[in-house]
Order: C-alpha cells, then structure tokens, then sequence
C-alpha cells in the first residue's frame, strides 16, 4: 500500500478535509486528516493496520513483546495493530499533563515495545509516550503510525515505521497565509479537551 492508496482511504470516507485546522501540536494547517471517519469503520481499519503490521514485520530485525499507544487517538489502531500482529494492547493516558499507564496496565521491566500512533506531525506526542514507557520500564524498539505528515522530518527519538508520508503545509498561528488567516480555525482533535 503507498501514500496514494491511504490518502484515496481518507477521500472515500470523507475523512481528508480541507479549510484552516488547528492540529494537537497548536500548528496551523489547510489539510486534516479526521482519522476517526477511518476508525469507524473496521474494515478500513483492519485493511491500513494489516498493512502497516506487514510493514512492521518487513522492517524490524526484533519482535515486539507489547504495543503502547497514546490515548486517544493511537488506542484503535493500537488495538488492531496488536491483533495483526498477536500482541498484547495497552495505551497511555495522561495523568497531570504526563503519559502514564493507567488501568491495571502494566509493563514488565526490559519488555520490547512497539509503540503505535494514528497521525504523526511534530512528533511530540509520541516522544511524550517513548519518554513515558521509556520510564515505565520498556525498551521502544520503534514506532509506528498509519499516517506521517512530516513527510519523514519528525523525529521521535526511535525509528519511526509509517504506512503513508507527505508533508503537508502547517503554519505557525502568528504567521498564516492570508488565504488560511481568511478562513474560520476548527480544533478537530482531542488534545486539551477536558
């Protein structure tokens, strides 16, 4: 599956939107991808997370022991990655603006972690979650999402595995295009909601 493939995924379900978005890292964007019309749906779920797992599996030279994901938007494709990989599935949540395992979760110390996100941009909630399961005790041997619209620029500290890549155009909130700085701001994600 290419980058093409997944984008037509996001067209056909409605989920590749165009207007002025203010993505989780507070950036500036004409382009969001609302991967929650995606994850509804489990078979379009199933289909890009059995991709990226076979990708997972072509690239890494060790087998995870765990998936971790962030909550909340890594806890879907978290799940499925671990049932097309037959793993355990945990996530993180944050606790006093910190990742932290909640729930009865817990990590036995060295365990081999796949960490696995929805949507990679800056990079820094994935690097949050490392830190966090770094803490815990685990040992981040990648990460992976369905979607890095770095384009390959983020770095999250571990390799970073993603089944599609483009870089999109975001901006920062004092320096929009007056094309952008034009139109209404929608927060679509879930970063800062209480």
């Amino acid at each position: 599956m290419h980058t093409e493939d997944v984008l037509d995924m996001f067209r056909g379900a409605g989920a590749l939107l165009e207007g002025h978005f203010i993505l989780s890292s507070g950036r500036r964007s004409p382009v969001f991808l609302q991967k929650a019309l995606i994850f509804q749906d489990p078979q379009l779920t199933a289909e890009l997370c059995g991709a990226l797992a076979q990708k997972v599996r072509e690239t890494l030279d060790v087998v995870p022991d765990v998936i971790i994901a962030p909550a909340m938007g890594g806890v879907i494709p978290g799940y499925e990655m671990a049932r097309q990989l037959g793993l355990r599935s945990m996530f993180m949540e944050r606790e006093g603006g910190e990742f932290t395992l909640r729930r009865g979760f817990s990590l036995e110390r060295g365990a081999k972690v796949l960490m696995v996100e929805d949507i990679v941009t800056t990079g820094l909630s994935s690097r949050e979650t490392i830190a966090a399961i770094t803490k815990a005790g685990g040992d981040v041997v990648a990460g992976c999402c369905i979607f890095d619209r770095s384009g390959g620029a983020a770095d999250i500290g571990v390799p970073l595995i993603s089944l599609a890549a483009r870089s999109f155009p975001d901006f920062d909130a004092n320096d929009l295009p007056p094309e952008l700085a034009e139109l209404p701001a929608i927060k679509p994600g879930s970063r800062g909601l209480t």
